[in-house]
């Protein structure tokens, strides 16, 4: 059976798209200079043949059918294809298959994977190396404009990549384990196994994990040639403008990850990355001060974006970065059945005043879940984030963090993540001045 192992298997063939977003797009681009034979397919049918009205049907006659992350692997409609005899695979599976994969060090983890490449890149670059953060923290790595004939290739993998792939980058870095997108994965179980395959891939490969204990139950669902590294006890990560004790950890990895990559040592990486830490700049929705207001008696009201935080356990580290203070967390959004109980239970035994603030139909429940508890949080429905925004600068008046870390993602309201952030920024500094 002809199964392709790269985009130049792909020459001449008849090959669909499934679904046409970003990666969708990307894909579209290099296959236009492969073959002319091409079928786009998307459930919301822009700019492409609608899923139920013709669209499964044209994709049963394509020799290969590239699916896009957006699209569940486990969907009745991708399982007939196969039945059908179509190979559906992923542009990023062929590309990972066409370049090095030694170049390649791959990130993922329910929390800390967009730092954690964003960190590698920059450790690497003050090592006067060449480093191209690529995936979800950038360009598809296959799109015809991307470069990746030269330096290292940082690719952030999500869950619904890594499933995907038949060969693992030859340094794998999992940052964390936690709940998330079980609308896709179905289950918790299947979602932590979905996440840790890009372990259990074939190649030769070294597995960098966190120090801790949330890997212990998953230790049959591991692979490569693993190593555990412990948090970085320096204070690196706060010279580096990254808060909390999770930080330490990303740090941690970043730095093991660039010496299992280089001849440098951990520590000695350590040192040159400390003489550069000032020019690294965190990424944005991630617990990003955006707006403060500081009162007369010398209190002060900080807004703090955290809007790349779409699931519980990101939102809990946020919460322990600001445990001495009185924080009103705005939270909530599209609501993809992930248990909100940890959050619960963080937020309901946290010392300080706590305020929860909701958003959407995750935040209704989310709100809900807090009330039944009767506990000292109080818990306010917001209508849009203009609301939100109003109500948790109230509740933190006197001094605290106005803090927006959703634990859903955007897609109720929003186009995507940013566009979130970018609203609550805006009304963040426009309480701030008031």
């Amino acid at each position: 059976m002809f199964r392709p192992t790269g985009f130049a298997d792909l020459a001449d063939k008849r090959v669909g798209i499934f679904g046409f977003g970003v990666e969708g797009r990307a894909t579209a681009r290099r296959l236009a200079t492969l073959t002319a034979d091409v079928v786009v397919v998307d459930d919301d049918a822009r700019d492409a043949l609608a899923t139920t009205r013709g669209g499964l049907e044209a994709l049963s006659t394509c020799d290969v059918v590239l699916k896009s992350p957006g699209i569940p692997r486990r969907r009745d409609d991708v399982r007939a294809l196969e039945q059908r005899g179509v190979i559906v695979t992923s542009a990023l599976n062929l590309w990972l298959h066409e370049v090095d994969p030694g170049r390649v060090i791959g990130v993922t983890g329910t929390k800390g994977k967009s730092t954690t490449t964003s960190l590698i890149a920059f450790f690497l670059r003050c090592l006067g190396l060449e480093a191209h953060e690529l995936g979800n923290i950038g360009r598809p790595p296959y799109d015809v404009g991307v470069d990746v004939t030269t330096g290292w290739l940082v690719l952030e993998i999500s869950s619904f990549q890594a499933v995907d792939l038949t060969l693992a980058p030859g340094i794998v870095v999992v940052t964390s384990l936690g709940a998330d997108h079980l609308d896709w994965h179905g289950t918790l179980e299947q979602y932590h196994a979905d996440k840790l395959s890009l372990t259990r891939a074939p190649g030769d490969h070294v597995t960098l994990l966190p120090a801790g204990p949330q890997f212990d139950h998953v230790e049959s669902l591991l692979g490569g040639e693993r190593r555990v590294i412990g948090p970085e006890d320096t204070g690196l990560a706060r010279s580096l403008g990254l808060l909390g004790a999770h930080n330490d950890h990303n740090v941690a990895l970043a730095l093991a990850a660039c010496a299992q990559a280089t001849p440098w040592s951990y520590h000695e990486i350590r040192e040159v990355a400390a003489t550069h830490a000032r020019e690294f700049t965190p990424l944005r929705g991630r617990l990003t001060l955006v707006a403060s207001r500081d009162r007369n008696d010398g209190r002060r009201v900080r807004y703090v974006d955290d809007g790349l935080a779409t699931a519980p356990l990101p939102t809990i580290a946020a919460l322990e970065v600001f445990a001495a203070e009185p924080v009103a967390l705005i939270a909530g959004g599209f609501d993809r059945g992930v248990d909100y109980e940890s959050l619960t239970l963080a937020l309901t035994t946290r010392a300080a005043t706590t305020t929860l603030v909701t958003l959407g139909p995750a935040g209704e429940r989310l709100g809900e879940s807090v009330s039944s508890r009767g506990s000292d949080v109080t818990v306010h429905a917001a209508r849009d984030m203009a609301a939100a925004v109003r109500v948790a600068s109230e509740a933190v008046a006197g001094g605290g963090v106005v803090l927006f870390s959703p634990a859903a993602p955007s897609f109720d309201a929003y186009q995507n993540w940013s566009e979130r952030s970018n609203d609550f920024a805006r009304f963040a500094i426009e309480f701030a001045v008031r």
